[in-house]
């Protein structure tokens, strides 16, 4: 069972793994004992994570444990009481460029009567100089690029609320990726698609972890997929499991309550058999079985079918 670490143990943990395989001594995103706090209350207690250059990321915790506040301290915008966050080794106000953040589903208004292209061109804004901000044919070509990648280049000229609730999805990654950002940030990108689009928006995910650094957060382990190198549980503290697997232990210390895993035509994480009292599944020969809703009672080769 994976070691939880925490505070600089975290911390040190991350850099023996980025040297070992990475080679450099600079993490694409740096955080160190991040502390936010608001009306009082702590949001973030201490969190210190190297985000490896190249690696997919999963963030899981439960809603109001910190996730969105984590992102957006790395956006730098959100001021941290104590702490620090660079961003290839700079603050995030200098290399916030090099960052394609997508926010959660519901914060975008569809009905603005936009067009896609017009839309995901507004991510190349923060690449424009001067007062006078107009979108040159580099501009144009990368909106083409990112619609393209997306698979909704052909919807390009039709208005937001026109589309359906995965190609909007599309049109919001897109948006975020048209400024060929280093690292993607992505907050519950999965929240108000049905299941259909949400596996397509794994393998939308693997095409572009191919590109870059993929970082998500979600409060579903359900929707985490295969494609995942590292996961960390963020519940005010962070606790970041240097493995592609879900144990028992994870969701108990992070959810605070047994949870089981459903998940339908997806690989399977490994959980430990909730039924079992607290302790013993870890210490059992089934330790490993899987709790689905789809029938594969799992075993232990990790659940998978």
């Amino acid at each position: 069972m994976p070691q939880e670490l925490s505070g600089t143990e975290n911390n040190a943990a991350a850099e023996n793994t980025l040297n070992k395989n990475n080679g450099t001594s600079v993490p694409a995103i740096e955080i160190k004992n991040l502390t936010v706090k608001r009306e009082g209350q702590t949001v973030l207690d201490s969190v210190s994570l190297n985000i490896e250059e190249g690696q997919s990321y999963a963030i899981i915790g439960p809603n109001g444990g910190g996730k969105t506040t984590f992102l957006k301290s790395i956006l730098g915008l959100i001021k941290p009481d104590s702490g620090s966050v660079k961003i290839y080794g700079e603050a995030p106000a200098v290399n916030r460029y090099l960052l394609g953040y997508v926010p959660q589903f519901h914060t975008f208004d569809f009905s603005y009567p936009i067009s896609v292209r017009d839309m995901v061109l507004t991510g190349r804004l923060g690449h424009i100089k001067g007062i006078r901000r107009k979108y040159s044919d580099e501009d144009r070509k990368s909106a083409e690029e990112a619609m393209k990648t997306l698979g909704i280049l052909h919807l390009a000229d039709r208005t937001l609320n026109d589309l359906s609730g995965g190609e909007q999805q599309r049109a919001i990654i897109a948006r975020a990726i048209v400024g060929n950002p280093k690292v993607l940030l992505l907050d519950e990108p999965t929240v108000y698609v049905d299941s259909p689009t949400e596996e397509k928006f794994h393998d939308i995910l693997v095409e572009l972890h191919k590109k870059m650094t993929v970082i998500m957060v979600t409060h579903d382990i359900g929707v985490i997929s295969s494609g995942v190198d590292v996961i960390a549980c963020l519940n005010v503290k962070m606790f970041t499991h240097y493995t592609a697997e879900i144990t028992g232990d994870m969701i108990r210390n992070t959810y605070k309550c047994p949870v089981d895993l459903i998940a339908h035509g997806l690989a399977h994480r490994v959980l430990h058999d909730h039924s079992a009292p607290e302790g013993d599944a870890a210490d059992s020969a089934d330790g490993d079985k899987v709790h689905c809703g789809c029938g594969h009672g799992g075993g232990n080769n990790g659940g998978r079918p």
